[in-house]
């Protein structure tokens, strides 16, 4: 398995970025795909997340309204649209699939920051 993260960048607050993770190694249009983030200091934070089948998707409450999760299932890719940035949404934003049990995979994560 194999979750590999790219958009990060930095921005200024009220900015947008879309952060990306192609996903291979197992049947990704049969799992839940999630975002979370890990900002300086603070414990790992679940973003967003998204169902494999009708889309369904959750968010965390500070990101509702801004974020928003997707996924191609032709392109095993997830998409966070990230918009109305704020400085504490600078993190390194991590992709997360569980597989079942102990078979829980990251991705490297990329790092989101916005400063004036």
């Amino acid at each position: 398995v194999q979750l590999v993260e790219s958009g990060g960048d930095s921005v200024q607050p009220g900015g947008s970025l879309r952060l990306s993770c192609a996903a291979s190694g197992f049947t990704f249009k049969l799992y839940a795909m999630s975002w979370y983030r890990r900002a300086p200091g603070k414990e790992r934070e679940l973003v967003a997340t998204i169902l494999s089948t009708a889309g369904s998707t959750n968010y965390a409450d500070s990101v509702k309204g801004r974020f928003t999760i997707s996924r191609d299932n032709a392109k095993n890719t997830v998409y966070l649209q990230m918009n109305s940035l704020k400085p504490e949404d600078t993190a390194v934003y991590y992709c997360n699939v569980l597989l079942g049990g102990d078979l829980d995979y990251w991705g490297q994560g990329t790092q989101v920051t916005v400063s004036s």
